[in-house]
């Protein structure tokens, strides 16, 4: 058997429970194609994963390994496998919570439909950056099912999500409402958005300022949770990214996002992708950085202000 690098941890904690492990290199069976990872990111999903905010699944054994993003090119594929060969150039979305680990790691299993290809010209440390939040994104907005006009806010539009949830609204024909520190307004206003308020608690009022009936629906990437739902309209949405902490008010719906519903959908990654190569959505590298600085990483993440993913490379 061949050992392979991965980040892990044995124990939950603090991100000095990181760092690099040696485990066995995995083989693809039917349907499966294994990746020689060159990217991975950083997530605040790894950061609840390193916590031990979830529980493992049943039979899971140390070492564990974070990462749910990776991009690199196929090694080898398993049987029945049509479409894929090695060489190919891929990214996928994939859960850190089954068998075998997470995304950083020098090599990972992958299910082909979780696939999808890197297009030319694209590095694959900016390729890493796309599956899980593009998927959250098109799930939310699938959800939320909006008409073209509708109004749309979005909390933490500095990040990933938010950017994308901005970007894809607009796309889409939605009347998109970003919110920004001072020194984030022209960066907000950059990936569409018709207004952009003052982030945090006050923002609902701010909303509230610019359309007195409140909007259609508000994207709710920053955790404000109940604080944001004033402005919301009277049955009107509101989408989660995380567990709604709270009761919902004047009929609003609360919707929950989860992504690890849809890992295996490699063809909106690849309509994602062309959204990209069409200049809709936006790549955003905040630091590439080797797998052995993992801890590192997540302290940084953890700091906050990091805007754009943090990406590990092998």
């Amino acid at each position: 058997m061949t050992d392979m690098r991965a980040v892990g941890f044995t124990e939950f904690g603090d991100p000095s429970v990181l760092g690099i492990v040696t485990v066995q290199k995995p083989s693809p069976g039917p349907g499966q194609v294994l990746v020689r990872v060159a990217a991975a990111t950083v997530n605040p999903t790894d950061l609840g994963f390193r916590h031990g905010g979830r529980a493992l699944p049943e039979g899971a054994a140390p070492p564990f390994i974070p990462g749910m993003d990776l991009a690199g090119v196929i090694d080898a594929t398993g049987p029945s496998v049509a479409g894929w060969q090695p060489g190919d150039r891929v990214m996928a979305a994939v859960s850190p919570w089954e068998p075998g680990g997470g995304a950083q790691a020098e090599y990972r299993v992958v299910d082909a439909d979780q696939l999808a290809k890197v297009p030319d010209g694209w590095s694959l440390t900016e390729a890493a950056t796309l599956p899980m939040n593009g998927l959250t994104v098109r799930a939310a907005l699938d959800l939320l099912a909006l008409p073209p006009g509708a109004t749309l806010a979005v909390t933490g539009s500095a990040g990933i999500v938010g950017q994308y949830a901005i970007q894809l609204g607009t796309h889409l024909g939605l009347e998109v409402i970003g919110d920004a520190a001072p020194a984030d307004v022209e960066l907000i206003k950059s990936f569409g958005a018709r207004h952009v308020v003052p982030r945090g608690d006050v923002m609902a009022a701010a909303v509230r300022d610019l359309y007195p009936g409140g909007v259609d629906a508000v994207i709710d990437a920053a955790l404000l949770g109940p604080a944001v739902l004033p402005a919301v309209r009277d049955g009107g949405q509101l989408l989660a990214v995380r567990p709604f902490q709270g009761e919902t008010e004047r009929g609003i719906t609360i919707h929950l996002v989860l992504v690890g519903r849809h890992l295996h959908e490699g063809h909106r990654i690849a309509e994602l992708a062309g959204l990209v190569t069409e200049g809709v959505l936006t790549f955003r590298v905040a630091d590439e950085l080797p797998a052995s600085s993992c801890a590192d990483a997540h302290r940084r993440l953890e700091a906050g202000g990091v805007r754009g993913r943090l990406v590990l490379t092998f």
